[in-house]
């Protein structure tokens, strides 16, 4: 994600002040020499790291942090709720239009990436508010433009307006606006050129756009990886145009994310939504406390709930785990099951919304290909044998012959029947926990654990693929 290396850097500026029953003033200094490296480095702009830092050792030389309880503890939470505010405190709802018609118009530099996020946006619009997006190619400049919103469209089977790139895009807005009315759509996205902020005639095309459109939202769309370019861009646009919200798009790049965070302190224009991969679903609300939480290594255990509810079917869900249970759980509700997590994102993101998981994902990095590797096998048996798990693990040549179809070994296909049945194992002793007996810090401690017989000599796992 863009602001991994500021997380690290900054995590580790914080450590330091963990478990420290008093704190001096060079402590603070110390910390806010990090904070402030770690910042400029991340491409943030200077008078927003100045600010920051200034505000932070303010709160944080104060009596009540240096002469308090647990001091280390309370600085974090002033970090925490100083980037919180850098972001932009609270969230920035988008305000749907309940009756009418919604327009949005997108605007933003050549490459930001506006005709995937009109995408993204009409199948989020779709989605949460059960409107009926038209696309309206607007971008008679670039060439395949049209072609690229008209192939994006198809796949989300979604009208896309367009008069080729012979037309003015001023008499295709009219004509758009006309064919939405009289089509039931009640929300127009117009994707429009990418411009420099500084090429006055393609602004005054987009202030005449405009005035013509009435736009509920200007929405300014903004590559993470513009920097500290992304203030002057984005200040530009909104005193020529009056934007907004924005949305910072490739958040899941190895990128900066200085624009991200610099964006809101200078120019007071919200983030409302963030692009995290190309996938067309692949577009969230920007909850700044969330990211704040995420960039300090506390996790966003709300986003991932988020995900859950929005992914995964619960009756599904919960006839999953009556199979593992009982005991009936076999290879169909396994590829199920990895199914419903591939469609909440990347193992690595999901992962990374879980409190202290960063920590473990630096020795133990998240293999996504291990999800194919595993689709591949279940793909090479038999419908019998993906019902009836023991078929496999009672017959050796059955297995060999899965091997060979899949393109894999016979030690993959028997790591596949343990991790079968380590599910089917865990779900067991859950199901058999005492609710007064659970530790909340750690639930797995509180199972009852399976009695193992002790092996003579020291066999290494030296074959296979982990989860």
């Amino acid at each position: 994600m863009a602001f991994d290396q500021l997380s690290d850097r900054l995590q580790m500026a914080l450590r330091r002040m963990r478990g420290k029953a008093k704190l001096t003033e060079k402590d603070i200094d110390e910390m806010m020499r990090e904070v402030r490296l770690s910042l400029l480095e991340a491409d943030v702009n200077f008078k927003v790291v100045k600010s920051f830092t200034q505000s932070i050792k303010e709160e944080a030389l104060g009596d009540k942090i240096l002469k308090g309880l647990n001091p280390g503890q309370q600085v974090i939470k002033v970090v925490h709720e100083a980037l919180r505010d850098l972001l932009g405190k609270e969230t920035s709802v988008f305000a749907f239009k309940k009756e009418g018609t919604h327009t949005v118009l997108l605007s933003g530099l050549q490459g930001s990436g506006k005709t995937t996020t009109a995408g993204k946006l009409a199948m989020y619009l779709r989605k949460h508010y059960q409107a009926k997006p038209l696309l309206v190619a607007l971008d008679v400049y670039r060439p395949a433009a049209v072609e690229q919103l008209k192939t994006i469209g198809k796949q989300l089977d979604i009208v896309v307006f367009e008069k080729g790139t012979d037309t003015s895009p001023l008499i295709i807005a009219t004509e758009a606006l006309k064919y939405a009315k009289e089509n039931n759509h009640n929300a127009i996205i117009f994707d429009t050129a990418g411009r420099l902020h500084i090429d006055e005639s393609m602004m005054d095309e987009l202030k005449q756009l405009k005035t013509l459109i009435k736009p509920d939202d200007i929405l300014l769309v903004l590559d993470a990886m513009t920097g500290q370019d992304a203030v002057s861009v984005a200040d530009h646009y909104h005193t020529q145009l009056g934007i907004t919200g924005s949305i910072i798009t490739k958040l899941d790049g190895d990128t900066r994310g200085g624009a991200a965070l610099s964006l809101r302190k200078v120019t007071d224009v919200p983030i409302k939504f963030m692009g995290l991969g190309e996938r067309l679903d692949a577009l969230e609300v920007f909850h700044p406390e969330r990211m704040a939480s995420r960039i300090l290594g506390m996790g966003d255990m709300l986003t991932l709930i988020d995900k859950v509810t929005e992914n995964v079917d619960e009756d599904d869900m919960m006839n999953i785990m009556e199979k593992m249970m009982s005991g009936k759980y076999n290879y169909d509700d396994f590829i199920k099951q990895l199914k419903m997590i591939k469609r909440m994102g990347s193992l690595g993101g999901l992962m990374k919304l879980i409190p202290g998981a960063n920590k473990m994902l630096k020795n133990n990095d998240v293999d996504e290909k291990q999800l194919i590797v595993v689709e591949s096998i279940i793909g090479s048996m038999t419908k019998k044998e993906r019902k009836n798990p023991d078929l496999i693990k009672q017959n050796s040549s059955r297995r060999r012959r899965i091997a060979r179809g899949s393109g894999r070994q016979v030690s993959d296909i028997n790591k596949l029947i343990q991790n079968l049945e380590m599910q089917i194992s865990t779900m067991k002793r859950m199901s058999q926990m005492d609710p007064n007996t659970i530790n909340p810090n750690n639930p797995l401690q509180s199972m009852p654990q399976p009695q193992q017989k002790r092996k003579k000599g020291k066999g290494k796992n030296k074959g296979g693929f982990r989860f």
